[in-house]
C-alpha cells in the first residue's frame, strides 16, 4: 500500500524557493510565469490496511507543518 503526500505552502505564505526558481526561469528566457509555488512530495510504502486515520495522524504530527502548510493524500 502507498501513500502519496503532496505538501504545498498555504495561500498567503510567502514562498521564497518558489520565487527564486521562476526568477531563474526568467533568466533562462522562459516568459510568461506568473508565480511559481513550490512543495514536497513524500511517498510513504505501508502494510496493506493502514488506517488512514493513521496516515493522517503522521502527517498532522510529523510531516506536515499545519501553520504555514496544507497537504492533500492519496493512498494506493
Amino acid at each position: 500500500m502507498k501513500a502519496i503526500v503532496t505538501v504545498m505552502l498555504k495561500n498567503g505564505v510567502l514562498d521564497p524557493q518558489g520565487e527564486a526558481v521562476k526568477s531563474a526561469l526568467g533568466g533562462l528566457g522562459f516568459s510568461g510565469v506568473n508565480s511559481v509555488r513550490q512543495g514536497k512530495l513524500i511517498e510513504l510504502d505501508l502494510a496493506e490496511g493502514t488506517d488512514p486515520a493513521q496516515i493522517d495522524e503522521m502527517c498532522n504530527r510529523l510531516l506536515v507543518n499545519a501553520v504555514i502548510e496544507s497537504y492533500q493524500l492519496d493512498i494506493a
